[in-house]
C-alpha cells in the first residue's frame, strides 16, 4: 500500500512517517521506564504511584500499537527493534532500582515533555500533508500527556 490509496501524497507523507517513528521509538523507552517506575517505586507514595505508573504505561502501550498501526495505514513500515528504539529516541533510558519516588516523576515529566514537544512538531508536519487522521490521533495523545504533565507536576509540587 502506499499513500495515495489513502488520498495522501506520497511525497508529503515521509516526513510525516520518519516523525512518526521517532515518537514510536520515545514511546518506547518512555513505556519501558514507566514500568520499572512501576515495579520499583517504594515509599509513602506507593499506592498512589504504582497505579499512577500503571494508567500511563497501560496509556503508553496503546499509543505504541496506534502509531504503529498509523505508520502501516501509510504505507510503511514500523521500527521495530529494541536497538531501532535506543538508537533513535532522544529520551534516554533511567535506572529505576532505588530511585528516590519524587525523582520518578520528575523523570517521566521530563519524558512527557519530550513528547509533548515531538508531537507538536508532527502537528505542523501532518497539518501541511494534509493528514488529518494523523492530526488527529496526535492530538489525542499530546492532550493526555499534557494533562499526566500538569498532574505529576502538582504530585511533586512544581506546577
Amino acid at each position: 500500500m502506499n499513500a495515495k490509496e489513502i488520498s495522501l501524497e506520497e511525497v508529503k507523507v515521509k516526513p510525516v512517517v520518519d516523525h512518526l517513528n521517532d515518537l514510536l521509538a520515545n514511546y518506547h523507552i518512555h513505556y519501558q521506564k514507566l514500568r520499572g517506575c512501576h515495579w520499583n517505586v517504594k515509599g509513602t507514595s506507593f499506592f498512589t504511584l504504582h497505579l499512577k505508573f500503571e494508567e500511563m504505561y497501560t496509556a503508553a502501550l496503546v499509543t505504541i500499537d496506534e502509531l504503529a498501526e498509523r505508520i502501516l495505514s501509510l504505507g510503511k513500515p514500523p521500527i521495530s527493534t529494541f536497538k531501532d528504539y535506543i538508537e533513535t529516541s532522544s529520551i534516554k533510558e533511567t535506572q529505576t532500582i532505588g530511585l528516590k519516588d519524587t525523582l520518578m516523576v520528575k523523570a517521566i515529566i521530563d519524558d512527557l515533555a519530550a513528547l509533548i514537544k515531538m508531537e507538536r512538531e508532527i502537528l505542523t508536519i501532518t497539518a501541511d500533508a494534509g493528514d488529518d487522521g494523523t492530526n488527529d490521533m496526535i492530538n489525542r495523545f499530546m492532550q493526555f500527556n499534557e494533562k499526566n504533565t500538569w498532574m505529576l507536576r502538582s504530585f511533586v509540587n512544581e506546577d
